[in-house]
């Protein structure tokens, strides 16, 4: 049973009176989607050597450190 008023047409029909839209082109998201996860792949890979490299240095030079802070006590 459908409600007073209604006369069996939806919202749409009754205040929607042009055609529905369709998209003139087919999207190419495909390509757009591969094009940005390549960029991202590149970012993350600079990013992680760039810590990498960050790590290294700081590695090296708390070897350092320790390395010379046991020569001092060994030495006395």
């Amino acid at each position: 049973m459908e409600p007073i008023g209604s006369y069996g047409t939806t919202w749409a029909d009754q205040w929607d009176d042009g055609p529905d839209p369709y998209p003139t082109q087919p999207k190419n998201t495909k390509a757009k989607v591969s094009k940005k996860v390549g960029d991202g792949v590149g970012k993350t890979k600079s990013v992680a050597i760039t810590g990498m490299k960050k790590a290294k240095v700081g590695a090296t030079a708390g070897f350092n450190w320790i390395k010379q802070k046991y020569t001092k006590t060994t030495k006395k």
